[in-house]
């Protein structure tokens, strides 16, 4: 059974341009395990701003473009082939500091 592709659109954190994220497994395929897996691209000069998890993990993997990774307060620059992983309880945020589109696959888990 094939998934349904539901694409949303939200307002960029910093600078111009719309984040989309397009969820690739539905609520019930991801069956309480997970709370999003999901496909992010974010313009140029646009961020998700810096933000808490609690109750579950956020791993990040970088398919396009170049950012700029805040990992509790500690910037990182980073670019295609990059894994991140943001554990329970913890901080992280990102920002595209490139020229093109930044795009990643994005995986949250409930604990």
């Amino acid at each position: 059974m094939m998934a349904v592709i539901e694409e949303k659109s939200i307002t960029a954190k910093k600078g111009k341009g719309e984040i989309t994220i397009t969820h690739l497994l539905t609520p019930q395929e991801l069956d309480g395990k997970c709370a999003m897996f999901a496909k992010v691209t974010i313009p140029p000069n646009a961020s998700i701003g810096v933000h808490f998890h609690h109750g579950n993990t956020e791993t990040y993997h970088i398919l396009q473009g170049e950012a700029l990774y805040n990992d509790n307060g500690k910037e990182i620059k980073i670019g295609a082939g990059t894994t991140t992983f943001c554990p329970d309880g913890e901080q992280h945020g990102i920002e595209n500091i490139g020229s093109d589109d930044l795009i990643f696959m994005a995986l949250i888990i409930n604990k």
